[in-house]
């Protein structure tokens, strides 16, 4: 049987189809319409419409922001905010005609890297994003564990200071307030003045701003993973979403990481994914299997 993806992204809306041997046989990418519902709706029906014409047989998962909650069957937890409270699932369902399963962006990363990609020899993988958010998906034997409200993995709500800053789920001192792209833009900015993007600033940290800068991403991260090997302790994770490139991370983020796990022995692989922003179209594809 065929498996068809679906990546519905903040910008970008991405299809895959894949043959029986998992190899990619058609790819589109669109824009997607954002804060428009309906809109997305069908841009993800015309899309499965164009990638499964020449075939009789496919099955059809998506990825998407936000959870599905089990009390309501409604989309919660989502920064597409349209999508919020949404009967999302059904309603792809009736325009489709199709049965189709649906994951979060961190599920379905998650699931491709230890699939097909650079966790593919390990048991049991914990997959991050850290991005313009911070997520988490937990994957054992090959199966997807999401837990008993769907919300297992989201360390990015974790509360790393008590007391800290506030969140937009309304707690304060969550990891995603420390350690996400614009929560790292921000502190930047809080030390030098400067409204940078991270490619910038990962180029100008050699200055007193910018260690300590980097010192304190070093700490927060450390804690923040170091709290999750200590609940989980997985075979491997895997790191993703546009943070995933700083190299610093695998080798004194590990460090930091390390120095705060409650064993006498860590050697937990800290791994770049194999996938980059594809592992999210690979994974909606790869739900059914």
């Amino acid at each position: 049987m065929y498996k068809l993806g679906i990546d519905l992204g903040g910008t970008k809306t991405e299809a895959i189809l894949l043959d029986e041997n998992l190899n990619a046989v058609e790819r589109k990418r669109i824009p997607t319409p954002q804060s428009d519902y309906l809109g997305i709706i069908d841009s993800i029906s015309s899309l499965v419409t164009k990638l499964s014409e020449n075939i009789s047989d496919y099955s059809l998962g998506v990825c998407t922001p936000g959870a599905i909650s089990k009390q309501t069957g409604l989309i919660k937890n989502s920064n597409t905010q349209c999508l919020i409270g949404k009967a999302f699932k059904e309603d792809l369902e009736k325009k489709i005609g199709k049965k189709i399963l649906i994951e979060n962006d961190a599920n379905c990363f998650a699931m491709a890297e230890a699939k097909i990609g650079i966790a593919k020899d390990y048991d049991f993988v914990f997959g991050v994003i850290m991005g313009t958010g911070v997520g988490g998906g937990i994957i054992i034997d090959k199966k997807l564990h999401p837990g008993r409200t769907n919300i297992a993995g989201e360390w990015g709500h974790h509360t790393l200071h008590q007391n800290g800053k506030i969140c937009y789920c309304g707690k304060t001192g969550c990891v995603e307030t420390y350690i996400s792209g614009p929560s790292l833009e921000k502190r930047w900015f809080e030390l030098t003045g400067k409204s940078q993007f991270m490619p910038e600033i990962i180029s100008n940290i050699n200055n007193q701003f910018g260690q300590k800068w980097k010192k304190e991403f070093l700490e927060n991260f450390g804690y923040g993973i170091a709290n999750v090997i200590d609940i989980l302790d997985p075979d491997v994770i895997v790191l993703g979403g546009g943070l995933s490139n700083i190299d610093f991370l695998y080798a004194e983020g590990k460090n930091s990481i390390y120095e705060k796990v409650f064993s006498d022995l860590v050697d937990t692989p800290i791994l770049k994914n194999k996938l980059g922003d594809s592992a999210g179209v690979y994974g909606a594809a790869l739900l059914h299997e």
